[in-house]
């Protein structure tokens, strides 16, 4: 067949193919060599990241490559819209700073203690492979593979240190993961017996609203919840989060768990589009206010700052799945043009390098101090300003304060809810932001207080590293001046919305 590729679809590739080759030399040459080769991949795959995302932004259209030339539904096909533009983009930043940050961490060294910085660097890159194909997989069996990758590569980030309990927390993990992985794999099953294909593309000319349609989505929503770990499917994510590395922290929460909501919107907004039923969607919504309200309620009640900000991010999840009782609009088959739809996507932009800089910033906190309990925090404001001053910018966006992403994507989400007259969500967000404020007020009185005699840090944290947190927080405030108005790159490649409307 005629390659279908269009121009510039070959970036698509580079985007897999250049984290896994990275990772598949990292374990070829050995630990001393695997962070080199990390720092050297990130500026490229960022450039990479920053390029795809030009094109869509330049040709208002899809970019897609078909791997070997062979057209769907007998080839393989990588796509990027305007959604996936932006979770590249955002993957790439954080991928970099989050390696930037680790390199005192999980320093290059030889012999036995060349192990864990191997692990860590290799993993690193494979997390970021999977991530890529998870945003471009045009296919939903392709994007089960890549959703295994992403599993298989996150899951030994949770326990780099070898303890009983992160061990414990990474096993847990890995059953929620592999339930999930076996609702989806039933569903992707069920669509290729009804309709002969999982293509995205193909598939959503072809379903229609039926009992096995139904059904399919039903099992890979579900699986894809307790992978996203959306409450009450949450119970993996606090001990898995709180146990890791700082870095492996930050990455778990400000991209893993967002790769299985990706999908999600994929599958109701993609595959189906037009036929997703208001009922379907207020049950998606139910589950993030409960996971709002609850998250932030456990969140307020926890003595280590790490599993606060862990149960935290069960809070923040809930705010991505607001998005679909508020989007899906069936009178008129357009959910894309909504304000729900850029703010919940902005929501999970925010939050990305909200949390991860709040994670960064508690495992300073930890290092410096040797323990994260809120108690014990008194002092640390002043030893380590930068460091709290940088946390506390991640809790802006957390509580929906001005200026930050998050409160723009709050902001859209309580516009969206009072012009489809559901106030009710209205009200759980502005609750969200009041608990959030709790939170965040209680650490930084904590931090901010006399600690009343000199306080002794047990290890120097380099400047270089309090950057890099601060410049993360930084880009989640940046993200507040996105105008509130539907984002035209986001709808970039969204079925049936002409491009025209928004230009």
């Amino acid at each position: 067949m005629a390659n279908s590729a269009t121009a510039g679809g070959f970036l698509l590739v580079l985007a897999i193919v250049l984290p896994v080759m990275g990772a598949l030399l990292s374990l070829t040459l050995g630990g001393r060599h695997a962070e080199r080769i990390a720092l050297i991949l990130m500026p490229v795959g960022l450039t990479v990241a920053v390029a795809i995302a030009a094109v869509v932004w330049r040709a208002h259209n899809v970019l897609q490559y078909f791997v070997g030339s062979w057209d769907p539904p007998l080839g393989v096909a990588f796509r990027a819209d305007g959604l996936s533009a932006a979770m590249i983009v955002t993957a790439a930043l954080l991928i970099s700073g989050i390696g930037l940050f680790a390199r005192a961490q999980f320093p290059a060294q030889g012999g036995a203690k060349a192990r864990a910085p191997l692990v860590f660097w290799t993993l690193l890159l494979m997390v970021w492979g999977a991530l890529n194909a998870v945003f471009i997989g045009g296919d939903l069996f392709n994007l089960y593979v890549a959703l295994e990758l992403l599993t298989f590569a996150a899951v030994p980030l949770v326990s780099l240190d070898g303890r009983a309990e992160t061990f414990a927390a990474a096993l847990r993990y890995l059953l929620f993961a592999l339930l999930g992985s076996i609702l989806y794999l039933l569903g992707t099953g069920l669509l290729y017996g009804a309709y002969g294909t999982l293509d995205i593309a193909l598939l959503s000319g072809r379903i229609h609203a039926g009992p096995v349609a139904w059904a399919a989505v039903s099992l890979m929503t579900a699986g894809l919840l307790a992978k996203a770990a959306l409450y009450p499917l949450h119970l993996w994510l606090p001990p898995a989060h709180a146990g890791a590395p700082a870095p492996a922290s930050a990455i778990l929460s400000g991209l893993v768990v967002k790769a299985p909501f990706f999908l999600v919107v994929r599958l109701w907004f993609d595959v189906m589009p037009g036929l997703p039923e208001h009922a379907a969607a207020q049950v998606l919504g139910g589950l993030g206010a409960a996971a709002i309200i609850f998250g932030s309620i456990l969140a307020l009640r926890q003595a280590r700052l790490k599993l606060l900000i862990a149960y935290s991010t069960v809070a923040q999840i809930g705010y991505l799945f607001l998005m679909f009782p508020l989007a899906v609009r069936p009178e008129t088959g357009h959910p894309w043009a909504t304000a729900a739809w850029t703010g919940g996507v902005l929501q999970a932009v925010s939050h990305a390098f909200a949390k991860a800089a709040m994670f960064m910033a508690a495992g300073l906190i930890a290092e410096a101090l040797g323990h994260d309990r809120i108690a014990g925090l008194a002092g640390i404001g002043r030893a380590l300003p930068i460091t709290v001053f940088a946390f506390g910018l991640g809790g802006l966006s957390l509580m929906g304060l001005p200026p930050s992403g998050g409160f723009v994507a709050k902001a859209m989400l309580l516009t969206a809810a009072v012009a489809e007259n559901q106030w009710w969500w209205a009200v759980v967000v502005l609750a969200g932001g009041v608990l959030a404020g709790g939170y965040v007020f209680l650490v930084l009185a904590r931090a901010l207080a006399d600690a009343g005699e000199p306080l002794t840090l047990l290890s120097t944290i380099s400047r270089s590293r309090q950057a890099v947190v601060v410049v993360l927080a930084l880009c989640a405030v940046l993200l507040g001046f996105v105008p509130l108005r539907p984002s035209e790159l986001l709808q970039i490649g969204r079925p049936g919305l002409p491009i025209a409307v928004f230009r």
